[in-house]
């Protein structure tokens, strides 16, 4: 069995002043290299990037990372349109689950997306990070759950609605990240 990360890095990234598929750190890295390195280094198999506002721009800030470069179409629909661009991009696969991570969480580092997953990967998983008891990102869903989740992912919602109507696991990541999402530059 397999683990498939998923970052999502569609968005137009308003607040932002632009795509934060774009965005860099203080130091130049982007933020899609850091996003792509938590999920390899914390235990995914294989990645996948979902991009879309600015995807020929962001594409090439992965240079030879060997990830799988899905663009969602119709990325201005929300975050639910990225979701169901990279689950599908992985359905034909091995992965028994998946992790789904968002590009805008700098600080989601190895360590959280290790401590989701150590609590197995299997077929049937649903967990997700928390931060001081809070939902939140990465999340991990195996993939018995893969279809309902793409059937339920409706605008910036992704997968919320599925998850609240399912028994999911919160892993505490609080002492490792804020878990935050940045949406604007400052």
């Amino acid at each position: 069995m397999t683990l498939q990360g998923i970052l999502l890095a569609a968005g137009a990234g308003t607040r932002m002043g632009q795509p934060k598929a774009l965005v860099r750190d203080e130091g130049g890295e982007p933020w899609l290299v850091q996003g792509v390195r938590a999920l390899r280094e914390g235990g995914c198999d294989h990645v996948t990037v979902v991009l879309g506002a600015a995807a020929d721009e962001a594409s090439p800030l992965l240079g030879d990372l060997g990830v799988a470069v899905v663009v969602a179409e119709d990325w201005a629909e929300g975050m639910s349109a990225s979701l169901r661009a990279g689950l599908a991009s992985v359905a034909d696969g091995d992965a028994s689950a998946a992790v789904v991570s968002l590009v805008d969480l700098p600080d989601v580092s190895a360590d959280v997306v290790r401590r989701v997953t150590d609590l197995g990967t299997d077929h049937g998983t649903l967990a997700r990070a928390s931060y001081d008891g809070e939902p939140g990102h990465p999340v991990l869903i195996g993939r018995d759950h893969w279809h309902g989740v793409l059937e339920t992912a409706t605008g910036d919602r992704g997968a919320r609605d599925y998850l609240a109507t399912h028994m999911v696991f919160l892993v505490e990541c609080g002492d490792l990240a804020t878990g935050r999402d940045r949406d604007t530059p400052a």
